[in-house]
């Protein structure tokens, strides 16, 4: 691979994790088209998402203290003694976290392999991109949703984390799923997405986990241009970021359902070809 070949993909990678098109997705059907395009595993992968994970802490770094600040013992007493609504919220945030995990990690553990094999599916991806833009164009119809994080349940933490595990497929926007979920849960579309990235955080860790023995295999040139990649997804994914939480607001969703059909079809055409 290429530092080009990296930093495209990179872009790539940046721009699709966060607004909801799929950015494994885009990623099998760029790799697909990349002439004698190889990794070891889906580790290049993982360290694209690695950069967009830095673009999450990066943007959510607010949210992210406040959680770990109610997480430590000196909060109980505040929390005891019901001084403190917002640290209380802040530690069922980070219950539905763990909730959201288990659930997509177990799934992930279990279809790892199966994971593997539909990333080598260019068609797959494009037939899952069809199915994104279906649940995109069906969450931007449903009625205005008033819930915010404070009337957030378990129930919400455990269809958002399924919504994740099948994401885990190519083709299937993380964010968009799990977004579109949210939505369908009468979730504020705010907070969907905010909890969404949240729940980004320990799914990437644990593919990094996953994927870190490949690194034995990759070459020190290999793992420069790599590191390439996953500076220019996490610059151009805080972006992207930023721009999805206007996107947000406008609930103009059906947009990204539009796009996602055109390109799954596209896709699946030229291979039929």
């Amino acid at each position: 691979m290429s530092v080009w070949e990296a930093i495209i993909l990179g872009i790539i990678q940046g721009l699709t994790e966060f607004l909801p098109v799929s950015s494994s997705g885009h990623l099998v059907i760029a790799q697909g088209f990349l002439p004698g395009f190889q990794q070891q595993g889906v580790l290049f992968d993982v360290m694209l998402h690695i950069g967009t994970l830095l673009a999450v802490v990066f943007f959510l770094w607010q949210e992210i203290v406040d959680i770990l600040k109610a997480l430590a013992p000196r909060t109980q007493a505040a929390v005891a003694h019901g001084h403190n609504d917002n640290i209380s919220v802040r530690r069922r945030i980070a219950l539905y976290i763990i909730i959201g995990t288990i659930v997509t990690g177990t799934i992930g553990i279990l279809c790892k392999d199966v994971i593997h094999h539909l990333f080598e599916s260019v068609e797959i991806a494009g037939a899952m991109l069809l199915v994104t833009g279906i649940l995109l164009f069906a969450a931007e119809r449903m009625p205005h949703a008033t819930r915010t994080e404070k009337e957030m349940t378990a129930v919400d933490a455990l269809v958002i984390g399924l919504a994740q595990a099948c994401a885990l497929m190519p083709g299937i926007s993380r964010s968009g799923a799990t977004i579109a979920f949210g939505l369908f849960r009468h979730i504020d579309g705010e907070t969907a997405a905010r909890f969404s990235f949240l729940l980004s955080i320990p799914a990437i860790l644990g593919a990094t986990v996953l994927e870190i023995g490949y690194v034995q295999t990759v070459s020190l040139h290999e793992i420069l241009v790599y590191g390439v990649g996953m500076l220019t997804a996490a610059v151009v994914g805080f972006g992207a970021l930023r721009l999805l939480f206007i996107i947000i607001k406008k609930r103009e969703l059906r947009f990204f359902a539009y796009y996602c059909w055109c390109v799954g079809i596209v896709t699946l055409l030229i291979k039929a070809v």
